[in-house]
C-alpha cells in the first residue's frame, strides 16, 4: 500500500470502505457546504458527497495524527484501466477526451480533490502532492488530467482569466481536449486581456499546476450542479519540474 509519512500527517491509499466514507464526508464538507454543490451523488442525511467513479477509483488519503487521525484531504485517482470498467473517466462527462484516449499514453484522472479549511497550507499540501507524485511514479502514468474549477457560473466575472487561459496555455492537439460545451462568452483577444485581473482571478489550483508545465483543454465547461465553471487541465508527467512551491491548493470536482 502506498504510504507517506511526515511529522504531522501520513498519506495511503484507502484501505477499507470506513476510509471511503471519511473521505466522502470531507469532500461534503468541502463542496456541498463550504462550495454550495448540490450535485445527484449529496446525501443530505448521511453527509457524504458521492457518485459512481467512487467504486472504480483509488483513494489517496491525508490524515492529520495529531488529530487522531482526522482526514483533512482526499485525491481520487482514476486509472484509465479502471475507467473502461468504469464506463469512462468523469471528465467525460463535460470534455471529449479522444485525443488523449487515442494518445496511447498511461492515464490518470484526478477528481474531488480537497482539503480541509484548516490544512489549506504547507506540511499538508506538500503531504498530499509527494502522495499523488509517489502514486504516479509506481504506475507509470505518462499524462494526469481532470477538470479544475472556478467558483460559480456566472462566466462573465472570468473572462480575463479564461481568455487567458485558452489564448496562453492551449494544449497541443495531440492532447487536446474539448468542452462538450458551446462557449457561452465571446473569449478575449490577448490584447483585450488584463493580464493582472486575469492571474488575480485565476484560482491557485490552477496557477500551480500551469506552474509544473500543464495546458488547459479548449472551452469551458459551467457545472449548475456543483455551482463551478470548468477548464480541464492537462500535465505530461515528463514536464514535472521540482516540487511546487503551492502545490494543489484548491479543489477539483
Amino acid at each position: 500500500m502506498l504510504v507517506q509519512n511526515t511529522a504531522q500527517y501520513d498519506v495511503a491509499l484507502a484501505s477499507s470502505e470506513a476510509d471511503i466514507r471519511a473521505a466522502q464526508e470531507l469532500r461534503y464538507r468541502v463542496f456541498v457546504e463550504e462550495l454550495g454543490s448540490a450535485g445527484p451523488g449529496v446525501d443530505h442525511e448521511k453527509r457524504i458527497e458521492q457518485d459512481t467513479f467512487d467504486g472504480f477509483a483509488d483513494h489517496l488519503i491525508l490524515w492529520d495524527r495529531s488529530a487522531q487521525n482526522h482526514v483533512v484531504g482526499v485525491y481520487r485517482l482514476l486509472h484509465q484501466d479502471k475507467a473502461r470498467d468504469a464506463g469512462g473517466f468523469y471528465s467525460s462527462n463535460e470534455f471529449d477526451l479522444s485525443p488523449l484516449l487515442l494518445s496511447e499514453r498511461r492515464l490518470l484522472e484526478l477528481g474531488r480533490s480537497c482539503l480541509h479549511p484548516d490544512h489549506r497550507g504547507g506540511a499538508a499540501l506538500l503531504a498530499l502532492w509527494q502522495g499523488l507524485e509517489a502514486y504516479v511514479k509506481s504506475n507509470a502514468i505518462d499524462v494526469i488530467f481532470g477538470v479544475a474549477s472556478f467558483h460559480g457560473t456566472d462566466v462573465d466575472q472570468f473572462i480575463h482569466a479564461v481568455s487567458h487561459l485558452q489564448n496562453t496555455y492551449l494544449a497541443p492537439t495531440h492532447l487536446r481536449a474539448t468542452s462538450r460545451m458551446e462557449c457561452p462568452i465571446t473569449l478575449l483577444q490577448p490584447d483585450q486581456v488584463n493580464r493582472k485581473k486575469a492571474m488575480r482571478d485565476t484560482p491557485a489550483l490552477i496557477k500551480s499546476y500551469l506552474k509544473q508545465g500543464a495546458v488547459v483543454g479548449e472551452g469551458i465547461y459551467v457545472d449548475h450542479d456543483f455551482n463551478t465553471t470548468d477548464v480541464c487541465l492537462i500535465l505530461e508527467t515528463s514536464a514535472l519540474r521540482s516540487m511546487p512551491s503551492h502545490p494543489l491548493t484548491a479543489s477539483v470536482p
